[in-house]
């Protein structure tokens, strides 16, 4: 039993590395090669829209409601000790430095990065990707690469829209439904904000998260079983893969930036 068992731990675990193996391949043979920018850029253009602007709905929507759900708990758990006046450093602080990055990587994940896989490995089973190769097309420059970029580019952007919207749903709480005074409110926000410590750090969490989950999402397709089920696996691995990613990385990146 325990040699069995010890087996299957090796199995799993080469079976890990040879997937993460795979994964670095695809993206080093995607990304190096001489710049065609006359030819990649309407790719790009087209997957920024797809990936970015297409992904703007759920994130401001989901940004407003989450501000205002921390501006609704951070009021009743701040008057209790007459400091309802920081409601607003509380609201941006707790966007910038954790629930900006992470929640923004966690829609894009669901909602972008489900739809690059289920796409990649449509491409796939319908054998386009052959396709191309036979036509001397690289697949990887001209499918992966403009995907990955896109992701890589918007997700930041991404993520300064879900902070901003967030702030104004706490505000919207906070100032004209509890009444607290807007010069207060904004006062205490933008005393407490650091430029380093908090806006550079926001964006270089969601940068980190962009490259991990549009990575994981290309992958997860190009990887794929060419039917139906295969497909639908990867998409689900995509999501919950990306999820845990983001998640523990999140945990990294706070102790490298705030665990001194």
């Amino acid at each position: 039993m325990l040699v069995q068992a010890l087996a299957s731990l090796g199995r799993v675990g080469i079976q890990v590395c040879a997937a993460f193996g795979r994964a670095g391949l695809m993206l080093f043979n995607a990304l190096v090669g001489k710049p065609e920018p006359a030819r990649q850029w309407p790719l790009l253009r087209k997957q920024l829209y797809s990936v970015g602007v297409q992904s703007l709905l759920i994130i401001m929507v989901s940004g407003v409601f989450i501000g205002m759900v921390l501006g609704l708990q951070g009021y009743l758990v701040l008057t209790t000790y007459s400091a309802e006046a920081s409601l607003g450093m509380m609201v941006a602080l707790s966007l910038l430095r954790e629930l900006g990055p992470v929640v923004t990587a966690l829609l894009f994940a669901g909602r972008a990065g489900s739809a690059l896989t289920a796409e990649i490995g449509l491409m796939k089973a319908t054998e386009q990707l052959s396709s191309m190769e036979m036509m001397a097309v690289d697949p990887l420059r001209r499918v992966v690469a403009p995907r990955f970029w896109a992701g890589v580019i918007t997700m930041p952007l991404l993520t300064v829209i879900f902070v901003a919207v967030g702030i104004w749903g706490g505000a919207l709480v906070g100032v004209d439904w509890k009444g607290i005074d807007s010069g207060f409110f904004w006062s205490a926000m933008q005393n407490a904000v650091a430029w380093q410590k908090d806006l550079l750090n926001c964006v270089l969490k969601s940068l980190v998260f962009a490259i991990t989950v549009t990575w994981i999402a290309l992958f997860n397709g190009y990887d794929a079983i060419p039917t139906s089920e295969g497909i639908s696996r990867a998409t689900t691995r995509t999501v919950v893969h990306s999820s845990l990613a983001v998640l523990g990385l999140d945990f990294v990146l706070t102790a490298l930036m705030f665990g001194k």
